[in-house]
């Protein structure tokens, strides 16, 4: 049973209070979001002086699972709002991301850098504003205001944006003395695609296809995310046998993913063998895919009420993947050179984890035991989940967490598959809310780490807002952390253990 709350709050004191008190709890700040509303009935194409801008916080905790809402409302033609930033280091990047794209100023904020605007965006330009209109003229581009380490012996070395072979694109400034790492700055946002603002005004279905692309290789729990918040706003009830079809779905996700990142480690130390080995493990998996949803990468298997598949996975395959994937991890750890550059290489404290925010398996690698799938559960009489961690905070940690986790993932499978119905199966009915603005929320555990969605559909049928968090946003400020004090040469090999993505930490 989900717990809801939504509290109105109306000072700066209070706003800071409640967030306190919340972190002091237990809850995690999942999501903030703004909105450009218009206050008079009806007046969506104009907005005028009486327009405002609401901004919810969305706190999180569980089991069991809760869901608090806080609403700050600000006028929009000069919008502010208290900067809860000493509060929570993600509560300061979603002010600085809001900032960028609605023009909403953070009232005592102590840095606020661009995040998602870069140099070229127009100045005054806020583009997911309703009366932001079409794009000014590009600017003359200005440098970013990196912090620089000076000393004796410290240099600099810029990495990107533009890398080799088909990685996204993304500037790192590492300052260095030596080999070893002081300090490094990433500074990404360069694939904005604008997906929340393409969402406004679409159906629901429409809006499907956007939501499988949010980040290519996690089709499903995007996909997923989007489909329980849309469920939570229209009020559609779906039995177990979908969630079952879903959990499925969700785990081979997770473990063709986890197959393919534990040779690209093996790799980024020159033991190729384990990757080939992997690649032809993930291969499998991925024909499996295929021929359980028609997509390679799962996409088509949920839809908002239901869900689809043409046929059960194979299960002799699941079994075989694992079996094969146990036998790569093992010879891989037994070779001395693999194990040494993994164990004690970029390493994430525990108390730096949590104060990032980060989430996934680069925080239960660090000790902190959070998984959605547990937290806040859509499936309610499946197996039970074994949340892996380790607590280490190394590279090797971060490889155990995704070896463990991808043979429950596999044993997840083979316990739910048996007994799936294929076909469309569940609700198809997601159309007008029926006269009043509904919102929901659907939070889901993806192979990278907990996604959370946010939608507000108009009594239409139509997206009045979506609001997409997926965990790399929250992830990322926390591989500079773990940088520090590592050789150069190691940065492949703890970036890959990290495994962030470019394209769901840029919408």
């Amino acid at each position: 049973m989900t717990e809801r709350a939504t509290v109105d709050v109306n000072s700066a004191d209070e706003l800071r209070e409640r967030t306190a008190r919340l972190l002091g709890d237990g809850f995690r700040l999942a999501l903030v979001a703004a909105h450009h509303d218009a206050l008079r009935v009806g007046d969506a194409a104009h907005l005028g002086d009486d327009a405002q801008i609401r901004i919810v916080y969305l706190f999180t905790a569980g089991p069991p699972d809760r869901r608090l809402e806080l609403v700050w409302r600000t006028d929009a033609p000069h919008p502010t709002v208290p900067s809860i930033a000493a509060l929570s280091f993600p509560g300061s990047r979603f002010e600085r991301e809001m900032h960028d794209l609605y023009g909403v100023r953070p009232d005592g904020h102590p840095m606020l850098r661009p995040l998602v605007h870069h140099p070229h965006w127009p100045d005054g330009w806020y583009p997911m504003r309703r009366d932001a209109g079409p794009r000014p003229p590009l600017q003359a581009h200005r440098p970013f205001p990196f912090l620089t380490v000076a000393g004796d012996g410290v240099y600099e070395i810029p990495v990107g944006p533009v890398h080799a072979g088909l990685i996204e694109p993304g500037h790192f400034r590492f300052s260095v003395v030596g080999e070893t790492i002081l300090r490094l700055k990433a500074r990404l946002w360069y694939v904005h695609k604008g997906i929340e603002k393409l969402a406004e005004g679409r159906t629901v279905l429409e809006n499907l296809p956007l939501a499988e692309r949010v980040s290519g290789d996690t089709a499903i729990g995007h996909a997923l995310a989007y489909c329980l918040a849309v469920e939570d706003a229209l009020g559609l009830e779906v039995g177990e046998d979908v969630a079952a079809v879903r959990s499925v779905l969700l785990e081979l996700e997770r473990l063709h993913n986890h197959v393919a990142d534990i040779g690209a480690i093996c790799n980024d130390v020159a033991f190729g063998i384990a990757h080939a080995h992997t690649q032809r493990i993930r291969e499998s998996l991925l024909r499996l895919n295929k021929a359980v949803t028609g997509h390679r990468l799962l996409r088509g298997g949920v839809v908002p009420g239901g869900a689809q598949i043409a046929t059960g996975p194979d299960l002799r395959t699941v079994a075989t993947a694992a079996r094969d994937l146990a036998e790569v991890v093992a010879y891989a750890l037994d070779h001395s050179v693999v194990r040494e550059r993994l164990t004690g290489t970029a390493v994430l404290t525990a108390d730096q984890a949590r104060d990032t925010g980060a989430l996934g398996y680069v925080a239960r690698a660090s000790g902190l035991a959070y998984d959605a799938r547990v937290a806040h559960p859509f499936l309610a009489s499946g197996p039970e989940v074994t949340v892996v961690t380790r607590d280490t905070g190394d590279v090797l940690a971060r490889f155990l967490v995704r070896a463990d986790e991808a043979q429950h993932s596999a044993a997840l499978v083979q316990a739910l598959a048996p007994a799936l119905p294929t076909g469309r199966i569940g609700v198809t009915d997601a159309g007008p809310t029926g006269g009043a603005t509904r919102s929901g929320v659907g939070i889901v555990e993806g192979w990278r780490g907990t996604i959370v969605h946010r939608v507000e559909i108009g009594p239409d049928g139509r997206l009045r807002r979506w609001k997409i968090v997926d965990p790399s946003f929250l992830t990322w400020p926390a591989l500079p952390l773990a940088m520090a004090d590592t050789i150069v040469p190691d940065f492949p090999l703890a970036n890959k253990s990290f495994n962030l993505s470019y394209a769901g930490n840029d919408l």
